[in-house]
């Protein structure tokens, strides 16, 4: 019964900020649900005791002009879904303008993300989000054109001023040879995080973007049933070197990390325990991405 409840009270909350955002925005051009039928069904559901749950997530678009004095020209839209459990879960946003660049669309987004993930526990946040583009994405426009017309050589050493952390997500990792890899290689490029073996597989390493990707091209050419990137966080390092690469680290070296669930061939990790691990080390919201919301 409780969670008929509460899909009930997500969408009751969805339904009136997008109330709100209507009320705030009324013209087309600033604010359009995509999906007229969605919402029609959400509003439906969160009207109707006996009605089904919906079958399609609202869809909508905010389109925002940046407060900048000379981005008079640029429009970002904020192409949105609802899932069905926001604001439990995070609204999916993706931001789009016509003067960002692939690479430049990519760290926006990435950027946007952390804000929410930080920022958003729980709380209808379509509003701060809006807030936050308009107030930061011009900056991903300007950036990109001070440094183009850098001399490429400069270009190349600039790489080296992003720290990111990859959060790679493997079907299993049992190979000892593999897993004494994963170590060597994380020591050699000095990288920290941890390796997580058994099924599912999880390794986090963290460091220079340039020795992340490296380590990633590597591990990646290894035999695997499935592996991949389930999530990626770039900061940049704003030139600090040493010191501000260890402030951004959250792990020590890379170790292997056993969360032993007895029995079962010790080769299932416990799951709560590698939550917990997470917890402890600031990063429980990654657990959301790699086993969904019912992980705990």
């Amino acid at each position: 019964e409780t969670t008929e409840m509460t899909n009930r009270e997500a969408a009751e909350m969805q339904v009136s900020e997008l109330d709100l955002l209507s009320s705030m925005f009324p013209s087309e051009e600033e604010f359009t649900v995509t999906d007229q039928l969605a919402a029609a069904e959400l509003k439906h559901y969160a009207e109707n005791e006996s009605a089904e749950m919906p079958s399609s997530k609202v869809q909508f678009i905010l389109n925002v002009k940046p407060e900048v004095s000379n981005a008079s020209l640029v429009e970002f839209s904020m192409v949105c879904a609802l899932p069905f459990k926001y604001p439990t879960v995070l609204p999916e946003i993706t931001v789009r303008s016509s003067l960002l660049s692939r690479a430049q669309q990519i760290h926006l987004n990435s950027d946007l993300k952390t804000y929410l993930m930080q920022n958003c526990s729980g709380e209808p946040c379509m509003l701060s989000a809006r807030e936050w583009v308009k107030d930061h994405a011009a900056a991903y426009i300007v950036k990109e054109l001070s440094s183009s017309s850098v001399t490429t050589s400069n270009a190349v050493q600039s790489e080296d001023t992003t720290f990111t952390r990859l959060w790679i997500y493997s079907h299993h990792i049992y190979n000892k040879q593999k897993r004494k890899n994963i170590i060597d290689w994380a020591k050699e490029l000095s990288l920290s995080g941890f390796c997580m073996p058994g099924k599912p597989g999880v390794v986090c390493v963290e460091g220079l973007q340039s020795s992340c990707e490296e380590f990633w091209s590597r591990v990646r050419r290894l035999t695997w049933k499935r592996i991949l990137i389930r999530h990626r966080e770039d900061v940049s390092l704003e030139g600090g070197g040493r010191a501000e690469i260890q402030k951004q680290r959250k792990f020590p070296p890379l170790e292997e990390k056993c969360f032993d669930a007895h029995g079962a061939r010790g080769n299932h990790m416990d799951l709560g325990q590698l939550y917990r691990f997470l917890e402890e080390k600031g990063c429980a919201d990654i657990f959301q991405m790699y086993f969904g919301v019912e992980g705990h």
